[in-house]
């Protein structure tokens, strides 16, 4: 048998080196959160963690524990059957539970008796987290920053994806929170992540980056819809370099339109979202503009929340929040259109290539790699 153990603070740099991550917690316990690409692989289920939960209390410890190994057996019999079968000799797991205990050393026993070199992640996704979310610091402040800045509609997403097709690094907070940080910005059919999700998103996406190279970034808020920017992070993004992207009202509320379909063509849902501003915006102020929207003037409604609603609270934000804001380069698109962001990428690519060669001396040739 081939069984070895791994800290958790060694598992932050060695996760590539498995050819699987197996969490051996219930479904529920992984939907929560779990290590990134780990498979889930059930040592019981969630009925079978309850009901062993409960014989444990109210009947004892011994017959909770002889239930729970039957059990256990079971499933882990099934992984085996229906995930391992296939699996060559030299193939290397990394399992882990809550702590590290009884579901992923059960599994690791059997695989290790098997012939494999299983490894188990000492402490389990406790101590993982634990030392992921103090490992989250160093990383967000190991970066030079390159954050986009702009009013409501000005693109910014557009750019940041612009500027990862020109070969930039960039770090997509909505993406990763499955949100577009607005009071509208919930993605319909798409469930935001657990905050511990999150965090691990996070965690996971900072690793990927190259700190010898810039990173873009959006001028994001705390919060993201309902997960919370990790404080570290923003912290490190507000000491960053700005960038203003600038565009005129009507690109800006044409870009909405365009991005919030879905509330154009479910009016009830736009309004449900703009009840929600009545306590900062006032109850007359937003019976008017259902009242617009549900006689079609939707445009205008848009129109109307961004000079009134949206621009100031974020102006007013910038100026008090990113120090560097007031020196920021100003971004001027021709439109809002992909091409037209993708120019403006291209250049500020370019003139990040310039300046690292510059800055670090770069040797001709380099440039597709100092991007």
């Amino acid at each position: 048998m081939s069984l070895n153990t791994l800290s958790a603070t060694e598992a932050l740099t060695q996760l590539t080196r498995f050819d699987a991550i197996i969490d051996a917690r219930s479904e529920d316990e992984f939907a929560l959160d779990h290590l990134p690409n780990a498979l889930n692989w059930p040592t019981l289920n969630n009925q079978e963690r309850h009901d062993i939960g409960t014989m444990y209390v109210q009947v004892g410890a011994f017959e909770a524990k002889k239930r729970g190994a039957a059990l256990a057996a079971a499933n882990i019999a099934r992984h085996i059957q229906a995930h391992v079968i296939d699996k060559p000799k030299d193939w290397k797991p990394l399992a882990y539970c809550w702590r590290g205990g009884k579901r992923s050393g059960s599994l690791s026993l059997v695989l290790g008796q098997i012939g494999f070199n299983v490894t188990l992640l000492e402490g389990g996704y406790k101590a993982f987290r634990a030392a992921m979310l103090e490992d989250i610091p160093r990383l967000a402040q190991a970066i030079d920053w390159r954050v986009v800045c702009g009013t409501t509609g000005s693109g910014k997403t557009r750019l940041l994806h612009a500027l990862a097709t020109a070969g930039a690094q960039v770090l997509d907070l909505e993406a990763l929170a499955c949100h577009r940080s607005s009071v509208l910005g919930a993605v319909p059919g798409q469930p935001q992540p657990s905050q511990k999700h999150f965090d691990m998103r996070v965690w996971h996406a900072l690793k990927q980056l190259d700190p010898s190279r810039p990173v873009f970034v959006e001028s994001e808020s705390k919060k993201v819809g309902n997960v919370a920017v990790p404080e570290a992070l923003i912290t490190a993004m507000r000491a960053g370099v700005c960038l203003n992207l600038v565009l005129s009202d009507v690109e800006r509320v044409a870009l909405l339109m365009e991005e919030y379909e879905f509330f154009v063509q479910n009016t009830d849902a736009f309004c449900e979202r703009l009840g929600a501003l009545t306590q900062l915006r006032g109850h007359e102020v937003v019976q008017a503009w259902l009242a617009q929207v549900k006689s079609g003037q939707i445009e205008a409604v848009v129109q109307d929340l961004l000079t009134s609603h949206y621009d100031p609270v974020y102006i007013q934000s910038m100026q008090r929040n990113f120090a560097q804001y007031p020196h920021a380069l100003n971004i001027t698109p021709s439109d809002r259109s992909a091409a037209a962001m993708l120019l403006e990428a291209q250049k500020l690519v370019a003139e990040l290539v310039a300046e690292l060669r510059s800055t670090a001396g770069s040797e001709p040739g380099t440039e597709a790699q100092s991007a």
